[in-house]
C-alpha cells in the first residue's frame, strides 16, 4: 500500500505581512521626509523673500508711533523722523536755518541723531546741517558719493571732519535702521564716474520708510532721470506719503513715478513767494488728478504727520 502523500503545510502569511508593514513604513517615511523638505524650503524662501522680492515690501511689527516733521525752512528741505528712542534728520535747509533746525530738534526732545542724511550737496539741503553737525551728537552722516565746489559744501565737510563724524556713502539697495525707523535706499544708482555738477539733483539719496502698514518716501531733489531709474529697478515704490521732489518743480514727479508711488498725501516744501515758481502748476494738477491730499510748508508752516503703523494722522 503506497504511503499517502502528506499535504504540505499551509504557507504562513506572517512574513508577507511583515514585508507589507516594512513597505508601508518606508512609504510613510518618504512622505514625512518630503514634507520636511517642503517645509524647510518654504522657511528658507520666507526668510530670504526680502532679498528676492524687495525687502522693503515686508510689513514688520512696530513697537510704537513714528512722527515725521516736515520743518518749514523756506525754499529748502528739512525733515525729522522721530520714534520714542531714535531720530533721523534728512537735510537742513539753507545755512541761515541751522540754528532754527537745532532749536526745533531740541524742542522735540531730540538729544542724539542716529543718522543725518544729506540727500545731495546743494546749499538748500545741506546748509543748515553744518550747525547741526557742530552742535548735536550724531551717529552717522549719510550722503551720496557726490561733491560740489561751493563754500557751503566745504564747510559741511569741515564740520564732519572737525567732529570726527562717521560717514557712509549709500546707493540703491542699502538700508538704514534705527529701531522702528526702517528705511530702504532707492537712489541714487551706483556710478563708476563722478556725478557732474549739472546732475547733482539726480544724485539725491531717496529713502522709503516702512512703518507697519504705512510707508513714506523722501525724495530730495531727484529729477526725471532718477525717477525713471527707480521705476526701471523694479523695487517697491508705493508709499502713503510722498515728500514731493525738488520743491514741486516740474523737473520731477513724472506721471509714471506718481502712479507707482500712489500716495494719499503729498508734502511740498517750498518757500512762500519763492522766485522759482514752486510748486509748479503742472505738478499740482497731476497730484490733484490722482486725488492726493496736498500739504504745503509755504501755506501751513511746519507739518507733522504721525504714523501708528496702521494709519497716518495730521497733527494740529
Amino acid at each position: 500500500m503506497p504511503t499517502p502523500r502528506r499535504r504540505p503545510p499551509a504557507r504562513s502569511t506572517a512574513p508577507r505581512r511583515r514585508r507589507t508593514r516594512r513597505r508601508n513604513n518606508r512609504s510613510a517615511f518618504r512622505t514625512f521626509f518630503l514634507v520636511l523638505l517642503f517645509l524647510a524650503a518654504f522657511a528658507l524662501l520666507y526668510t530670504f523673500a526680502g532679498d528676492l522680492f524687495g525687502g522693503d515690501e515686508a510689513v514688520q511689527p512696530v513697537s510704537g508711533e513714528v512722527l515725521v516733521h516736515f520743518i518749514d525752512v523756506g525754499q529748502g528741505h528739512a525733515t525729522l523722523v522721530q520714534s520714542p528712542n531714535h531720530a533721523v534728520l534728512i537735510d537742513g535747509g539753507e545755512p541761515r536755518y541751522g540754528t532754527q533746525v537745532v532749536n526745533y530738534l531740541r524742542n522735540a526732545g531730540v538729544t542724539r541723531l542716529d543718522y543725518v542724511v544729506a540727500t545731495h550737496p546743494h546749499a538748500d539741503h545741506i546748509g543748515g546741517l553744518i550747525h547741526v553737525l557742530n552742535q548735536m551728537e550724531v551717529g552717522t552722516v549719510i550722503m551720496p558719493d557726490a561733491t560740489n565746489d561751493t563754500l557751503t559744501f566745504e564747510r559741511f565737510m569741515e564740520a564732519i571732519i572737525n567732529h570726527d563724524h562717521n560717514v557712509r556713502f549709500v546707493t540703491a539697495g542699502d538700508a538704514l535702521n534705527a529701531g522702528d525707523i526702517r528705511m530702504t535706499v532707492l537712489g541714487p544708482v551706483q556710478r563708476d564716474t563722478p556725478w557732474p555738477r549739472n546732475q547733482l539733483n539726480n544724485a539725491s539719496v531717496v529713502l522709503r520708510m516702512q512703518h507697519g502698514e504705512m510707508a513714506f518716501m523722501f525724495t530730495g531733489d531727484v529729477e526725471r532721470a532718477g525717477e525713471e531709474s527707480m521705476l526701471a529697478s523694479g523695487r517697491n515704490l508705493r508709499a502713503d506719503v510722498l515728500h514731493v521732489s525738488h520743491h514741486g518743480s516740474n523737473t520731477s514727479t513724472i506721471q509714471a513715478f506718481l502712479d507707482a508711488v500712489s500716495p494719499s498725501i503729498a508734502v511740498i516744501s517750498s518757500g512762500e513767494g519763492n522766485t522759482h515758481g514752486h510748486p509748479h502748476p503742472a505738478v499740482l494738477t497731476r497730484l490733484e488728478a490722482a486725488n492726493v491730499r496736498i500739504l504745503r510748508n509755504d501755506e501751513r508752516g511746519d507739518i507733522i504727520l504721525k504714523s501708528t503703523g496702521s494709519e497716518i494722522i495730521l497733527l494740529p
